[in-house]
């Protein structure tokens, strides 16, 4: 096993996710097609793999033990970030990728394809446009608004007892203070052997 899979395969672990050899293949290789489309999507700032690992594979994963239900939507996906890497460990859940960027959704549908990931579905939409037919367990919003908008932007788009999580950097106090007729959960999360501030914001509605 190379730097990367050891890297990988020991945050993993300290994350406290099972995990196969085949699904850690799948990380690596979403990880080299985002630097592969790079280059001319410009998808991301971060061009080493061995800090994509951290920032990308790693701290999407943070998130997996706080999914809920089966049908996950994750609004603003960009790079398939964190919907795939999420995906990858979570085979018996659906995804559906959203972003109103074609660029990038163009990347997310061959990734997807890619890497045989046959529980994603990649919308390009904005996501006051977005009309499912069901409502979705767990919202994810990762780099993508301040709290309120996320939560009027997706609201009616949970399914009954489902929970938004929006991740953070710093504890966002101004903005959960604004929240209205919501429960709100915080989580410190913890990219293993890196020094960063990290929360994981829950909203759940009623």
């Amino acid at each position: 096993m190379d730097e990367l899979g050891i890297r990988l395969s020991e945050g993993i672990t300290a994350l406290n996710i099972p995990f196969t050899p085949e699904q850690q293949d799948k990380l690596l290789a979403f990880l080299r097609l985002i630097q592969k489309w790079n280059r001319v999507y410009n998808l991301t700032a971060i061009r080493d793999l061995r800090t994509g690992v951290d920032l990308h594979l790693l701290d999407s994963l943070t998130v997996w033990p706080y999914l809920r239900g089966e049908r996950i939507l994750d609004v603003g996906t960009g790079a398939g970030l964190p919907g795939i890497p999420l995906a990858v460990m979570s085979g018996g859940r659906h995804f559906v990728l959203l972003d109103s960027n074609a660029k990038k959704t163009r990347f997310v549908r061959q990734a997807v394809i890619e890497l045989g990931l046959r529980n994603v579905e990649v919308v390009t939409a904005r996501v006051e446009d977005y009309r499912p037919e069901r409502g979705f367990d767990t919202v994810l919003a990762r780099a993508y608004a301040n709290l309120a908008d996320i939560l009027a932007a997706t609201r009616r788009l949970l399914a009954p007892r489902g929970a938004i999580l929006a991740q953070k950097g710093q504890l966002p106090e101004d903005e959960i203070q604004a929240l209205k007729d919501c429960t709100v959960r915080t989580h410190m999360l913890n990219i293993p052997g890196l020094d960063v501030e990290r929360h994981l914001v829950e909203i759940v509605i009623g």
